[in-house]
């Protein structure tokens, strides 16, 4: 069966076309699916019978069932997720003061092996299909709708390297951007690369006004190479080439994402090197306290090495910024909660 929740207005169209249907259904189901957040076709009174017979028939509105749920003291909320093949994967939202940002995954675990981060920790099984990923926005909203809130910014930051799954991405943003879905602003959507330098440039011809942010976390290759198995296939050179590429392409600057990692990344030299690295370029770095994970050794920054760091960026006029934290009572990590359910299983 064809998931509803898949298919971007472009392609529903043409296949209502290619069944006989008028090209203003997929319109009308999008209205259905998204502004009346109908849960079944039964519910589409302006719709023939003979059609929802069909939609019955050869359709769905499937989502992914809420396995688990955290619900951190500060507002974060932490959903494991079941899908219909017995995968589980993580989601969470972040209250900010300018709205609720849910972070989505992209993949069944994650192949990229950064050796701080938890999403790693289980390989990839498999490619999030595209309703899988907005289904996730779907259930969260429908969480935040008891509360009289929805989402209102998204980040592709969650388990898996978007790029590694890039068309089905790009299907996800142009739903959820469309202003007969959920009508999220491109200015409020974001998309996290661990550095797949085609992807990058790819994404820079998309002509979206999304933006991207790089998982940098070192200033040069040596480092960058101990940490993150991906700089062996793309050097900082070529990561940096990408990024100029797709700030004069897309007109829109990069974030570089720096997860401070003591006595790893977060000395004044890495400070002097990174400042040296991106001068050139838009760029602004976002700064994040590590989350420590049980399964490696890393430890977090001291706080005063966090605010040398910026001080020092700010100083030499990098705009900078140091990432609020959320969850600390819960698995807020990517890849915790989905991890820990595992493991524990395997225990049992």
């Amino acid at each position: 069966m064809i998931n509803l929740y898949g298919q971007e207005l472009s392609k529903l169209e043409a296949l209502m076309v290619e069944r006989g249907q008028k090209k203003y259904r997929a319109t009308q189901l999008f209205t259905w699916i998204y502004e009346k957040k109908a849960s079944s076709f039964d519910e589409m009174s302006d719709v023939s019978k003979v059609f929802r017979e069909e939609l019955n028939r050869d359709f769905c509105l499937n989502l992914p069932i809420v396995y688990k749920k955290q619900e951190s003291k500060d507002g974060t909320i932490k959903l494991l997720l079941e899908l219909e093949d017995g995968n589980k994967i993580e989601t969470a939202l972040m209250p900010y003061r300018y709205g609720n940002a849910i972070c989505v995954s992209s993949q069944v675990g994650c192949n990229m092996a950064c050796a701080f981060c938890a999403s790693g920790l289980l390989k990839k099984k498999r490619n999030l299909e595209v309703h899988e990923i907005v289904g996730q926005v779907i259930v969260m909203n429908k969480i935040l709708e008891e509360k009289g809130e929805h989402v209102s910014h998204i980040v592709v930051m969650g388990t898996g390297e978007p790029f590694d799954n890039y068309e089905n991405v790009m299907d996800f943003i142009r739903i959820v951007n469309h202003p007969k879905a959920l009508a999220i602003g491109a200015r409020h959507i974001s998309v996290s690369t661990c550095g797949l330098v085609p992807g990058i440039r790819k994404y820079a011809e998309e002509g979206l006004q999304t933006n991207l942010a790089i998982s940098l976390h070192a200033p040069n290759d040596e480092i960058r190479n101990k940490i993150m198995p991906i700089s062996k296939g793309y050097k900082m050179e070529e990561l940096m080439d990408a990024v100029k590429y797709y700030e004069k392409t897309a007109g829109r600057r990069v974030t570089f994402e720096y997860i401070m990692l003591k006595d790893v990344n977060d000395s004044l030299e890495c400070a002097k090197e990174l400042v040296k690295l991106i001068k050139g370029t838009l760029a602004y770095v976002n700064l994040i306290p590590y989350n420590p994970v049980d399964e490696n050794s890393f430890v977090r920054s001291p706080d005063k090495a966090v605010h040398e760091f910026f001080s020092y960026l700010m100083k030499h006029g990098v705009n900078t910024t140091v990432r609020k934290e959320f969850g600390n009572d819960i698995d807020a990590a990517c890849g915790q909660l989905r991890a820990k359910e595992h493991y524990e299983k395997q225990k049992h």
